[in-house]
């Protein structure tokens, strides 16, 4: 059976984007068809100015979250990343393979840290290599496939360079994974500003549309959101980003494609109200569940408990063999 590996970070409530172009995919398909791991990574959450207490409010929320949305412990393994050591263990050795110059062609980094300069500060040294620690998320447990959007592709590329290029100097320790894409809204995007990736970690409310959002919410901004001018209904992600953006929800929600649902629109506010009672509904049945977890939070506590045993049991001895292969004396 192949093994999947994937993850999300608590830096923001989980969205729809989360949930169209990944989470669903993890509990309707990944766990059904391999050894699936789902990890909260929150390690990745400290690369940048945070609250602790919010970290650790968001870790609980993801977790509950990705089990109200249908991921079995039966079927798949639940965790957070910082009860498993060998992440951070195996990480400073992929850090003795990458080089500064891999680590700062990533965009996301790119991007941070020109941010940053233009306002006088600095990125902290944890962004420039947390593609590392993703890596060895990745690679510690054999992973085969990674289900990622769109925008971590260039993470699992460097992933599959490090594997490589350990195997290459040290012996054959890890499997070489290849990153997997949903078919169908990959990447949802922002409501305002539809050239925008819908982000958990958005400022733009309006724009977002969170998985705890109450009902009337989500058709609220889903009726807000931006179109484009003209007043055809047509799937064209470059010329008409607003409505495709639609489109593309829709679709998602009821498993058709947008090309299709194109042809049977006349008016953009059709598709807007059809496009938030699709969302609502489609959320219902998890935001159902997820209270029903709330009121019972040591079932969660159990589930995250028995994840890490679980994922420490599987990563330890593929760590330990990466240990012995570069060189490290083993301990006593």
């Amino acid at each position: 059976m192949k093994r999947i590996f994937s993850g999300v970070k608590p830096t923001g409530h989980l969205t729809l984007g989360n949930y169209l172009g990944a989470v669903r995919r993890w509990a309707d398909v990944d766990q059904h068809r391999a050894d699936a791991l789902f990890c909260i990574v929150d390690l990745h959450a400290l690369t940048v100015d945070h609250d602790p207490g919010r970290v650790r409010r968001l870790s609980r929320q993801a977790a509950t979250l990705l089990l109200a949305s249908g991921l079995d412990p039966r079927l798949c393994t639940v965790f957070v990343q910082s009860h498993v050591d060998e992440h951070a263990r195996l990480s400073y050795l992929l850090e003795c393979v990458a080089t500064d110059g891999e680590m700062r062609r990533m965009i996301q980094y790119k991007e941070k840290a020109a941010r940053e300069r233009e306002r006088g500060g600095s990125v902290r040294l944890s962004l420039l290599t947390y593609p590392v620690l993703m890596a060895a998320d990745i690679l510690a447990y054999g992973t085969d496939e990674v289900p990622v959007g769109d925008d971590q592709t260039q993470h699992v590329e460097l992933t599959r360079d490090l594997a490589v290029r350990f195997n290459q100097r040290y012996g054959h320790t890890f499997a070489v994974p290849r990153a997997t894409h949903p078919e169908v809204a990959a990447r949802v995007m922002n409501l305002q500003e539809p050239t925008s990736k819908m982000g958990k970690s958005d400022d733009a409310g309006p724009g977002v549309v969170y998985l705890l959002d109450e009902p009337d919410v989500m058709r609220k901004k889903i009726m807000r959101a931006v179109t484009d001018s003209g007043q055809d209904v047509v799937h064209d992600r470059e010329g008409r980003p607003g409505i495709s953006n639609l489109l593309e929800i829709l679709a998602a929600c009821e498993g058709t494609d947008p090309e299709t649902l194109s042809g049977a629109y006349q008016s953009y506010g059709a598709l807007k109200k059809d496009t938030a009672e699709a969302v609502v509904e489609l959320l219902r049945p998890l935001r159902e569940r997820h209270k029903e977890l709330c009121a019972d939070p040591s079932y969660v506590e159990g589930v995250l408990r028995d994840g890490a045993a679980k994922a420490r049991e599987m990563a330890r001895p593929r760590v330990d063999s990466a240990y012995r292969a570069i060189g490290l004396l083993a301990a006593g």
